[in-house]
């Protein structure tokens, strides 16, 4: 097992590449049978999906040295798999697309592959497919941060939240408190089972897979004051903005409600929420030293004028 740090990540994730282009086939010398290499497969692929494209556009899709894609493709017109077309503005343009025997490869290759991937996956339960998909979005969002911003939105509490979210919190304080003995005991009355959650339970579910990562509590303190509770962003999704949209959503539905104050609990040690609540506007109006999860803390009360 490979160590921690720099070292151990890129060993762990080249043992991951190994393992997966060994279970879908990337090592055998011929794409799902077929006389093509993966590659070629690939190329088919993308001139599939248009009615026409430039080798331009395939190298740059691909990240292909386009010398090599010219070699590439001069062997596929020598089978009668992909065609040139010429441009009536461009001369220079040659747009490329599949034959008629092209297209009926590909989509012999496109059934084959769906195929081999339900053969993949044929023995795992409906749970692990799950699991699986999760895992594998994770991951593309992780590695693509061009589109890591796109498609969260806000939704209210739902049954089974409240496990996700007593969960996610011990998690985090556990993180916050590193070298601390563990407790039981939630900081004074944040609870989300409290019974005065009564006037909105915002909840951030992230991601176009509908992955949750996220959640804040807005309770009522007094007829006047309103209070944030529990704000908690994944990880994963630190960095974006969630959490100043979140805290900032809670405001907004404070001050539509009549609220003239918004509170907020808690610790210096929080550095990352406290940025986030000075942003919004928040100001630090008293602190106190208390000691909790085994260790001295300084407790801190912010407020927000509606």
């Amino acid at each position: 097992m490979a160590g921690t740090g720099p070292a151990g990540t890129i060993a762990l994730i080249r043992d991951f590449n190994r393992f997966y282009t060994r279970q879908v086939g990337v090592l055998n010398r011929r794409f799902l049978s077929s006389p093509l290499t993966l590659t070629e497969g690939r190329v088919l692929y993308e001139l599939a999906q248009r009615a026409t494209c430039t080798a331009t556009e395939i190298a740059g899709e691909l990240s292909l040295d386009l010398g090599y894609l010219s070699r590439l493709l001069s062997k596929l017109q020598r089978q009668n798999l992909v065609k040139h077309g010429h441009s009536r503005h461009d001369a220079r343009r040659q747009p490329l697309s599949l034959t008629e025997e092209g297209r009926l490869l590909f989509e012999k290759l496109d059934r084959a592959s769906s195929e081999a991937v339900a053969t993949l996956i044929e023995g795992l339960s409906p749970a692990r497919v799950d699991g699986l998909l999760c895992a594998m979005r994770t991951v593309r969002r992780l590695l693509s941060p061009a589109t890591a911003q796109a498609g969260y939105l806000l939704r209210p509490l739902r049954v089974g939240d409240i496990g996700w979210i007593v969960h996610r919190q011990g998690g985090c304080m556990r993180t916050n408190t590193a070298g601390t003995r563990p407790t039981r005991r939630w900081w004074p009355g944040s609870s989300p089972t409290s019974s005065n959650t009564s006037i909105r339970t915002p909840r951030m579910r992230g991601w176009r897979e509908g992955t949750v990562v996220g959640s804040i509590f807005l309770v009522k303190e007094s007829s006047r004051v309103a209070k944030l509770r529990l704000l908690y962003v994944e990880p994963t999704a630190r960095g974006l903005g969630i959490g100043g949209r979140l805290v900032r959503e809670c405001g907004a539905d404070a001050r539509k409600k009549g609220y003239e104050t918004l509170t907020l609990w808690t610790n210096d040690v929080l550095t990352s929420a406290r940025r986030i609540y000075q942003a919004a506007g928040f100001r630090l109006v008293r602190q106190e030293r208390h000691h909790s999860f085994g260790r001295d803390l300084v407790g801190q009360n912010w407020e927000l004028a509606l």
